[in-house]
């Protein structure tokens, strides 16, 4: 905590020199500060598939700090966690949970069902109140920081090098509660400045929208968590993890983690929550609550699929960890809305991902899509085929943009460039023509990045 600084916050006006002098290493500030020039359906992942390294290392598990740089976009799915059965959640519906506040409302086009059946009406819900009501919605948006404890095949500390294989968090927690995701800028779609979220969220209604609407987050950092990660006995066959060095020697400049080995030790395993998980620990805390948004903040932490590190990387998703009601709730069942972003280094990946890119990507999709299309009807979507290739059916606002020309939309605030994504707009997922958006746009904040609706497609984008 800085002297002076009230409880979980941080103030913008010595937030560089806080950076700089106080919380980052020289080395660290200075790639923190390089001015450089995404994640879901239940949920859309970002996953980058690449040509891996040939470099020979002393460590099985060793890889090169060039190893995923060639990284082009896919999304993918996880499903979210919980305790409760998932056909029970479906059945009972957006109005029988204990969750975050949404508005709910529908669009009519011709399309498809999951199912291949024909279908005109479309309901979708978004995080806050409807903007002809007005108002300002505050959604309690904790962020809670993530250290990576990377341990040897027997459970053991590890060292490399002489240094030990830990991944501390820190030096990126106040570079995002200071970033455009949490602060307030200018956009087009706002009289006022604000948040990056609540931005698109105007720039999809301007008409209906009263000047006073708003959806706002309210941040605050909570205590570092830390997630250890014990290595496959059978690594370099099949390995937990994968990680870079920095130029020192140091960890880390990245890790790389198998997904079904990361969502394990990041939820709950059983019920009453355990509070050796993250978000269990979380959640048993109080630190985040079913009203909250909450940020997993990562350190440069990518997950790879089938066991397999070419297929590679996911740098976050937004879900739900469900669990059963209390006597408090009037028990009803309890869906605690979060997202697991990592923050990203500039210059780990050539296509410009940096910083705030994953995060952003996850809190416009949330705003969008809260609940990831779980019960399969909310949020779904006639089939859509973008630009970049991705066929789906739901209201996923970043995975449409994915690495397209002009997918991020710098920023420059607190002395610093940020890169957070630019979205789809509702009217592109209705197949609107000519759209409603602010100024005709199917994108937000760059209105280029989407210029044509997607061709109509069967069920599936099947010919």
């Amino acid at each position: 905590m800085l002297r002076g600084c009230k409880k979980n916050y941080v103030p913008l006006d010595t937030f560089r020199d806080a950076v700089l002098t106080k919380i980052v290493r020289p080395a660290q500030a200075l790639k923190a500060c390089v001015l450089v020039r995404h994640f879901s359906c239940a949920c859309c992942v970002v996953v980058l598939l690449f040509a891996a390294a040939t470099t020979v290392f002393a460590q099985d598990d060793e890889v090169p700090v060039d190893y995923i740089s060639k990284a082009h976009s896919l999304s993918s799915k996880a499903a979210p966690r919980g305790h409760v059965n998932g056909e029970e959640h479906s059945r009972f519906g957006l109005a029988n949970i204990d969750s975050l506040p949404v508005w709910i409302k529908h669009f009519k086009t011709d399309g498809f069902d999951s199912s291949g059946k024909p279908q005109s009406t479309w309901r979708f819900s978004m995080v806050g109140n409807p903007p002809e009501l007005g108002g300002t919605t505050t959604v309690d948006s904790p962020i809670i920081p993530v250290s990576l404890d990377l341990r040897d095949k027997n459970g053991n500390p590890r060292l490399v090098k002489g240094q030990r294989l830990f991944y501390d968090v820190t030096p990126f927690v106040l570079l995002t509660f200071a970033s455009p995701v949490f602060q307030k800028a200018n956009y087009a779609s706002s009289p006022v400045a604000t948040q990056f979220g609540d931005a698109l969220q105007r720039a999809q209604f301007p008409e209906a929208a009263r000047s006073d609407w708003h959806t706002l987050l309210t941040p605050s950092v909570k205590s570092t968590r830390v997630m250890t990660i014990n290595q496959d006995p059978t690594c370099p066959q099949r390995c937990n993890y994968r990680y870079a060095l920095n130029t020192d020697g140091t960890c880390c400049f990245f890790v790389l983690v198998d997904d079904a080995v990361f969502g394990n030790l990041l939820f709950p395993q059983t019920y009453p929550f355990d509070s050796s998980t993250p978000v269990g620990s979380a959640e048993n805390s109080g630190d985040i609550t079913t009203t909250s948004i909450a940020t997993f903040l990562f350190p440069n932490t990518y997950l790879y699929s089938h066991a397999n590190p070419s297929v590679c990387c996911t740098l976050g998703y937004h879900t739900f960890d469900l669990e059963p009601g209390t006597a408090s709730s009037g028990n009803l069942d309890r869906v605690y809305v979060l997202n697991y972003s990592s923050w990203i280094t500039p210059g780990i990946f050539d296509s410009g991902l940096a910083d705030i890119s994953a995060l952003s990507h996850n809190v416009a999709e949330i705003f969008n899509n809260p609940f990831v299309s779980a019960d399969g009807i909310h949020n779904v979507t006639p089939w859509w085929l973008s630009p970049n290739g991705k066929c789906q059916n739901d209201l996923e606002a970043s995975a449409a943009i994915e690495d397209l020309p002009h997918q991020l939309f710098p920023i420059t605030m607190n002395g610093l460039t940020y890169h957070p994504q630019n979205a789809a707009l509702l009217q592109w997922f209705a197949f609107e023509s000519p759209s409603s958006a602010l100024n005709g746009a199917y994108s937000f904040p760059d209105a280029g990045t989407l210029q044509a609706l997607s061709p109509r497609q069967n069920a599936g984008c099947k010919p």
